[in-house]
């Protein structure tokens, strides 16, 4: 069928031999019109195809059946698979995603947020970011909100995210066990939430294994790949020894390796290494990445189903997701 051949209401009603208003209560669930009437009215849907504009709709309900959700770094596979989730979430329901991207920079983000809401978006879900809290505060008290992979004291009741501090401590304390005691961090981007949580785990970690922690074996890195060549070249140049890196994330694991690898030294043989994501080419990293595990899908899947219910005036209850350290070949005990 093509834009012409298009069906509309008119073509409804004509068909099932009523009011063009009869047909429009029907499409809206409206329960005062005869049972015979709004059997006439959805057979002629099925039969003629119809499929409604919900634009039009959207003018009659006030609504415009659009969630904005605005994520950082369009490409990054965490990020993405975050995206996948929502999408999965949306799936089969009357609502659909309107994306932007916030490039960790909170006026973009701002920029981003008003933009979406101009356009009438019945709800938002914000993938991470720099926003503040106090903004983010006042936006949910203008429209449906659901804050991702970000923990905001203010807003529990909107949120949904891992224990970063939690899960950093786990993989250095895994380490710990393995018998490192010098162990590096290439910690994240400076001011972010998660890099904040994250080099907070390691440190508590080391403290509770009574190590005193070495400020010259961190190394701020940008959560982007490159950071994490820079940050081994920077923490050999130190000459200080140590036998692991704790990465705050992936990317940055992946730069890491291939530092190690240009210098000559083996993983897991000579250095241990743990990243933190458990991206898609964690595992065919050479060798296989260990890292933590963060159910991005599921964070994202569940966002969707939450900003849903609130829209749809049901009852629901935040998720609480728990990372899950992945144990592969990057690690192994200290010689």
């Amino acid at each position: 069928m093509n834009i012409k051949d298009k069906v509309t209401i008119d073509d409804i009603a004509i068909s099932a031999n009523v009011s063009i208003s009869t047909v429009s209560r029907v499409l809206r669930g409206n329960v005062n019109v005869s049972e015979s009437k709004r059997e006439a009215v959805l057979k002629a849907v099925e039969e003629l195809d119809y499929q409604p504009n919900m634009f039009a709709r959207g003018l009659v309900s006030g609504q415009s059946m659009a969630i904005g959700v605005l994520t950082q770094n369009f490409g990054s596979p965490f990020y993405d698979e975050i995206l996948q989730g929502v999408v999965q979430g949306l799936y089969g329901t009357d609502y659909f995603p309107l994306f932007a991207d916030g490039q960790w920079d909170p006026e973009v983000e701002l920029d981003a947020i008003t933009a979406m809401m101009q356009r009438q978006v019945d709800g938002l879900i914000i993938i991470g970011g720099f926003v503040s809290a106090e903004d983010l505060l006042q936006i949910s008290k203008r429209i449906p909100l659901i804050v991702v992979a970000r923990h905001i004291p203010d807003l529990e009741d909107h949120c949904i995210y891992i224990d970063n501090s939690l899960a950093a401590l786990r993989a250095t304390k895994y380490l710990l066990e393995l018998g490192h005691e010098r162990i590096a961090h290439i910690s994240g981007r400076a001011g972010h939430p998660d890099a904040y949580a994250r080099l907070t785990g390691y440190k508590t970690a080391l403290t509770d294994a009574g190590i005193e922690l070495i400020e010259d074996l961190v190394v701020e890195g940008n959560f982007r790949r490159q950071s994490g060549v820079i940050a081994v070249e920077t923490l050999l140049s130190r000459g200080i020894s140590f036998s692991a890196i704790f990465s705050a994330n992936d990317q940055m694991a992946y730069g890491a390796r291939l530092a190690l690898y240009r210098r000559g030294i083996r993983v897991p043989d000579d250095l241990s290494l743990i990243g933190f994501d458990d991206e898609p080419a964690a595992s065919f990293m050479i060798p296989p990445l260990t890292t933590v595990r963060q159910p991005a899908v599921e964070l994202g899947f569940e966002a969707a189903k939450v900003i849903l219910a609130h829209l749809n005036d049901e009852p629901f209850s935040i998720p609480r997701l728990e990372a899950e350290l992945v144990i592969r070949e990057s690690a192994a005990f200290n010689r």
